[in-house]
């Protein structure tokens, strides 16, 4: 089974969080409205959205980007209502499951274009709406996967018919918001967002309590609750030490996860929650399902993510389904500045699934076969061991899968100072199989290796076709510096799409410059190497 390529406009959910007012947006179309629209991929759409709306004296680069999102958001509350009160007397089982991640993502990317309106007037703030915005396309793109992948596409025609302009909103919102970064930094001299580095050398996205936290020995001992499994805790169960988590607020909550396997399924939507655990493969958490029996990939993942500002250390995240199950998520996230740290995540096809917003990986092992590290996050994953498996007979492995779907989403992943090579099981048998650094699942994909040892299980073309000359001369896929007998590039693929990049190319897609990283890693106490 494989997952399917999407290449249809794609829907939006979400859920409200502040109430809008459209008595700021433009009405009339003039021509300042049809030089502004005709900058985004869909001016027919940004004309006939402004024209509805009540006109202001003049349109500046920066109010028609406020008024766009006020637009954009009012539809994403239009779409949510109507999907969470769509007939489904004609859904199956697997349907329904489906139709319900679409409401939970929907809410999502309600909260998420919430967060970029609030900072409508903060420049400094938008390169972090960016993220968001991309986050959004991620979102719609999640909801027609649970359909698409099974099969299901026909379900989509249930859907209210206003998704698809609403998915080019969207993405207009996206490109507007991309140029008015570009017009503020260069007003205030800037690249957009602090990255300043502290001066112990850690990036400052995580606050100093955290980094205590993460680099202290004893850092368990201050947690606020302690789960384990033969009683001598607060909790037997992560779920419920998570339950018993406050719901907002910028409060780090401690979970303390003594060793043991924990058999459960765990949902955390509460943001700041960090679990440190006793060690990889010390403590483990572990689920079975697959999409087979999950309904969707989303739904799969022993461990879902969706608060922001979640960290984890020490600890195994695996999903045992196996490679016969196909799709089945060990770990999924969508959690905005999320750190994890000394983690492992095991499984086969999709293990770790790099969902949405900005993720950052520090000393982690990842295990899997076909496309198992996936998602359409802003991700870096540094100082990481990346173990491709045995897959089933006829496969192929591919270690990346990325799902950029819009040019102008800063998104990708960026594998970095890292190790791939095979497990034990796959050495044995090595010549049998062919393993690829990666293949693009959509067509913007975008996925850099840069100074990483890659083994000799490595094909020498490198990446791999999804479907013929699909996405070829729009993905980015990018190699610097990186060493061992895979690492030749001399006879890798001669696609547009791919470069063989140098130290400026290479610069972009650092923990720096790609995550923003300086600004809240460092809050998390994660050693990391800002630059190259």
């Amino acid at each position: 089974m494989c997952r399917v390529r999407v290449s249809m406009d794609k829907p939006v959910l979400g859920f409200a969080v502040v109430s809008i007012s459209l008595a700021l947006v433009i009405g009339v179309v003039n021509s300042e409205t049809t030089s502004f629209c005709s900058q985004t991929p869909y001016p027919e759409t940004c004309e006939s959205f402004m024209a509805r709306s009540r006109p202001l004296v003049t349109l500046t680069q920066f109010s028609f980007r406020e008024t766009t999102l006020n637009l954009t958001l009012d539809q994403a509350l239009r779409a949510h209502g109507l999907i969470s009160a769509m007939e489904l007397s004609s859904f199956g089982e697997r349907a329904k499951v489906a139709w319900a991640d679409c409401v939970e993502l929907y809410a999502d990317t309600i909260t998420q274009l919430n967060r970029t309106v609030l900072v409508t007037q903060n420049p400094l703030a938008w390169w972090n709406a960016q993220t968001w915005l991309s986050a959004a396309i991620a979102n719609e793109q999640t909801c027609q996967n649970g359909f698409l992948d099974l099969n299901m596409s026909s379900y989509l025609s249930s859907f209210p018919y206003m998704l698809s302009n609403f998915s080019k909103m969207v993405s207009n919102s996206l490109a507007i918001n991309k140029a008015s970064v570009l017009s503020a930094a260069s007003l205030l001299g800037k690249q957009g967002g602090n990255r300043r580095l502290l001066s112990d050398g850690f990036p400052t996205w995580v606050s100093a309590a955290d980094r205590k936290l993460l680099q202290s020995p004893g850092a368990a001992l201050r947690a606020d609750v302690v789960v384990a499994a033969d009683g001598s805790g607060n909790y037997k169960t992560i779920s419920q030490a998570v339950a018993a988590a406050p719901g907002g607020g910028s409060k780090r909550f401690v979970i303390y996860v003594k060793r043991g396997v924990y058999k459960e399924t765990v949902e955390i939507k509460a943001p700041n929650i960090m679990l440190i655990g006793d060690g990889i493969d010390v403590t483990v958490v572990t689920g079975s399902k697959s999409i087979q029996d999950a309904g969707t990939s989303f739904r799969s993942a022993t461990v879902g993510i969706t608060g922001n500002g979640f960290i984890a250390r020490d600890m195994t995240f695996e999903n045992t389904a196996g490679p016969q199950k196909h799709q089945a998520v060990a770990l999924r996230s969508g959690s905005d500045l999320s750190v994890f740290y000394r983690c492992s995540f095991k499984g086969y096809q999709d293990t770790l699934y790099v969902h949405s917003n900005r993720q950052f990986y520090r000393n982690c092992d990842i295990y899997g076969t076909v496309d198992f590290i996936w998602g359409d996050a802003v991700a870096v994953l540094q100082n990481c061991n990346i173990y491709v498996r045995k897959p089933m007979s006829g496969q192929k492995n591919t270690v990346t899968a990325q799902g950029r779907t819009d040019p102008n989403e800063n998104t990708g992943i960026s594998i970095h100072n890292s190790l791939v090579t095979a497990t034990s099981d796959l050495k044995a048998v090595q010549g049998s199989f062919k393993t690829y650094l990666g293949r693009p699942w959509q067509k913007y994909s975008r996925t850099v290796f840069m100074k990483t040892s890659l083994d000799s299980l490595i094909d020498p073309e490198g990446w791999l076709e999804w479907s013929g000359n699909f996405a070829l001369s729009t993905l980015y896929y990018g190699e610097f510096l990186n060493t061992g007998p895979g690492a030749s590039t001399s006879g890798r693929v001669k696609w547009a799409g791919f470069h063989v990049m140098n130290k400026a190319d290479a610069q972009k897609f650092t923990v720096e410059s790609f995550l923003g990283g300086s600004s809240w890693i460092a809050a998390a106490g994660v050693p990391f190497t800002p630059g190259l």
